[in-house]
C-alpha cells in the first residue's frame, strides 16, 4: 500500500508570490542553444507522455523515487554550473513562507515550444503530493495560458507563483516564441540529499518505474 501524505498548506489553485529579480539568470537562460536543450532533455527522468513533442526540460535536482512521499533528492552534475545563480533567487522567493525547517526539492527548467500544449493532468505521483510547486517565468508571450481548475492565468515574467499541482492543470502556447519557466518544489521539512547516488542510475530507475508500476500513477490514489 502506497503512503499518501497530503499538504493542507497548498494553495487551492494559484497564488501569486510577488515580484522576483531574475536579471542575473534571464539572459543566460535565453541564450542557451538548442543543442544545449537537446543534450539535457535527453537525460531527463520525467518522460511522461504529457510532455511528448511539446516540452523540453533541463533537470538540476530531482527525486530518487516517485512512489515515496519524501524520497531522497539527487543533484545532477549540471547543478554545480547553475547552483550559485539559481539558489539565491529561489531562496528569496520562499523566504516569506517562514518555514523553520525547509528544503528546496526538484529544480527544473521547462521550455514549451511555440504552438505547444501540455494536456490537462494532475502531477499524480506520490512524491508530488506534498511539496509546494513554484513557477518563475523566464520567457513568455501574451498568448500563453495556464489553466488551473476552471480558471485561466497568464504567468508574467518578473513574478513568482505557487500552483496547486494536485488540481487539474494544462498549458497552451499559441504564440510564436517559447515559454520558459524555472520550476521548483519546496518542503516545510528537511529532505535528504543523497550525495552518493548516481544521477544516471536514478534516471534509468525512474523511467522504468513509470513503465512498470501503474499504481504509482493512479489518479484515484489522490482523491
Amino acid at each position: 500500500m502506497l503512503e499518501i501524505v497530503k499538504n493542507p498548506k497548498k494553495t487551492k489553485t494559484v497564488k501569486e508570490l510577488g515580484a522576483v529579480d531574475i536579471s542575473l539568470i534571464q539572459e543566460d537562460i535565453l541564450n542557451l542553444s538548442q543543442e544545449y536543450w537537446d543534450k539535457y532533455d535527453c537525460l531527463k527522468p520525467n518522460g511522461f507522455d504529457v510532455f511528448n513533442r511539446t516540452t523540453q526540460h533541463i533537470i538540476f535536482k530531482f527525486v530518487t523515487d516517485y512512489s515515496k512521499p519524501f524520497p531522497d533528492l539527487v543533484e545532477y552534475p549540471i547543478w554545480e554550473e547553475w547552483k550559485n545563480k539559481l539558489e539565491p533567487i529561489m531562496r528569496a522567493i520562499v523566504e516569506p513562507y517562514g518555514y523553520l525547517e525547509n528544503t528546496i526539492g526538484k529544480v527544473i527548467l521547462a521550455k514549451l515550444i511555440p504552438g505547444g500544449r501540455i494536456g490537462a493532468h494532475i502531477d499524480n505521483v506520490v512524491e508530488s503530493i506534498y511539496p509546494l510547486k513554484l513557477h518563475v517565468p523566464i520567457a513568455t508571450n501574451p498568448h500563453v495560458k495556464m489553466f488551473v481548475g476552471d480558471r485561466s492565468y497568464h504567468f508574467q515574467v518578473g513574478r513568482a507563483y505557487e500552483m496547486n499541482n494536485m488540481a487539474l492543470h494544462s498549458v497552451t502556447n499559441d504564440g510564436d516564441s517559447p515559454r520558459i519557466h524555472l520550476i521548483f518544489t519546496y518542503y516545510d521539512r528537511q529532505v535528504n540529499v543523497a550525495k552518493d547516488r548516481d544521477p544516471e542510475l536514478i534516471t534509468a530507475h525512474l523511467r522504468e518505474q513509470v513503465k512498470r508500476d501503474e499504481g504509482v500513477f493512479d489518479p484515484l490514489l489522490l482523491s
